[in-house]
């Protein structure tokens, strides 16, 4: 499998801010959003390839009881049943973090913590734009993967005009938990994220939706894991 990182930090969004994590990095994504804080994961030839039994050594060699698959895009990769599987052996609570682009069934994860791309992800570049708008928002998929797994909804929220376009996609999913809807402040920097969080604070009190935190840029100013 071909991992991008791997580190031991705290997770830093959803339901389990806070908690400390060791995250796998998933190397290739399609997708192409403008803001993304981890484009070097795009690639899919980019990190290295570690077979599943070393990278569960390497979690295991961490004193940490809860494990973030992320990427790049995890469900995009064929051996990620297989990984999940492994670390759930050793008594794991795996979180797996997607875009919900797609839906893969029968993974043994604990938490999907699914983020829709809006259209404020677009990236600038035409081409990029074109293939990016396709494959941003598969509702069919999205509807699979609440249906079949605990679950968190998390919007990333680039400015007030982004609560429509979130309304739309909830009700198109439909059936949805609010509980588990989350507002997430756009932010690549700790200045922006501080400058962005009192509006999505106000957003969140006026829909009901949660807050989310972005503790790793708080804390770390974005800083790559290590």
């Amino acid at each position: 499998m071909r991992i991008s990182e791997m580190f031991y930090s705290i997770q830093g969004e959803g339901l389990l801010a806070g908690v400390p994590s060791v995250f796998v990095r998933l190397s290739g994504c399609p997708l192409r959003c403008r803001w993304c804080d981890t484009k070097y994961s795009w690639d899919s030839s980019d990190g290295e390839d570690v077979v599943l039994d070393e990278i569960q050594a390497l979690v295991q060699a961490r004193n940490c009881d809860y494990v973030v698959i992320t990427g790049g895009e995890p469900l995009i990769q064929a051996e990620l049943g297989d990984l999940v599987k492994l670390l759930k052996e050793t008594n794991k609570h795996v979180t797996i973090e997607t875009a919900g682009i797609s839906f893969v069934p029968d993974l043994s994860c604990d938490l999907m913590s699914i983020s829709p791309k809006l259209s404020n992800s677009i990236p600038d570049d035409n081409k990029l734009a074109e293939v990016h708008n396709r494959l941003r928002l598969n509702v069919e998929a999205l509807r699979k993967l609440v249906s079949n797994y605990a679950y968190q909804l998390k919007f990333v929220v680039d400015s007030p005009e982004d609560i429509a376009e979130i309304q739309e996609t909830i009700e198109e999913i439909g059936g949805l938990d609010r509980a588990k809807i989350m507002l997430m402040p756009q932010s690549t920097g700790r200045e922006e994220y501080i400058e962005k969080s009192a509006m999505v604070a106000e957003l969140s009190k006026q829909t009901g939706f949660v807050f989310c935190p972005r503790l790793q840029i708080l804390l770390w100013d974005n800083e790559r894991g290590t």
